[in-house]
């Protein structure tokens, strides 16, 4: 447990190639099903204060109650993910607390000392999502996400469908 955050909730893996990674972690890790998300939609994102026009693909699942992440950025827009990329990672790069209370932990930890690294919202107030520069060691950025709203719903849904989940229907597309 975080003294900050709370417990860790996801696993936040930086690929190449979505489509190798969720093969791999159904085929040799066997955690699935996935929910796929090709091209996915921000209301806005920010990179180090600065508006960004990031594309990108993110599949989710859930081994027991830790969620895994898996984003490929499709373009060059500046983000922590290209940061990862062009420094010759791939794999961790960040671990996510969720909370009901987004704002008083984003206070939080930039009372704390925390940095933003890059912002952004999906799907309306309560998708909001801040990654903060910690990234001194790959796979150590902090990610804080509100789960208050439908993001939340989405997350107990995928969280459900993992239990007793018998390897079929793998990659479900989500739109």
């Amino acid at each position: 447990m975080s003294r900050i955050f709370g417990k860790i909730t996801q696993n936040g893996y930086v690929v190449h190639d979505i489509r190798a990674a969720m093969d791999h972690w159904v085929n040799v890790l066997g955690v699935g099903p996935w929910y796929f998300i090709e091209n996915v939609e921000t209301d806005y994102f920010r990179h180090r204060g600065e508006d960004s026009d990031v594309k990108m693909s993110i599949a989710l699942a859930n081994s027991g109650d830790l969620q895994i992440e898996l984003i490929q950025q499709t373009n060059d827009a500046p983000s922590l993910y290209k940061e990862f990329l062009d420094a010759g990672h791939e794999g961790l790069q960040h671990v996510a607390y969720w909370t009901q209370n987004y704002q008083e932990l984003y206070d939080k930890a930039l009372a704390a000392g925390y940095k933003v690294g890059h912002e952004g919202q999906i799907g309306g107030e309560k998708g909001r999502f801040a990654y903060f520069d910690t990234q001194s060691h790959p796979g150590t950025i902090v990610e804080i996400s509100d789960i208050s709203g439908t993001k939340g719903q989405m997350f107990e849904h995928i969280r459900k469908a993992s239990i007793d989940w018998d390897g079929s229907d793998q990659i479900r597309i989500v739109k």
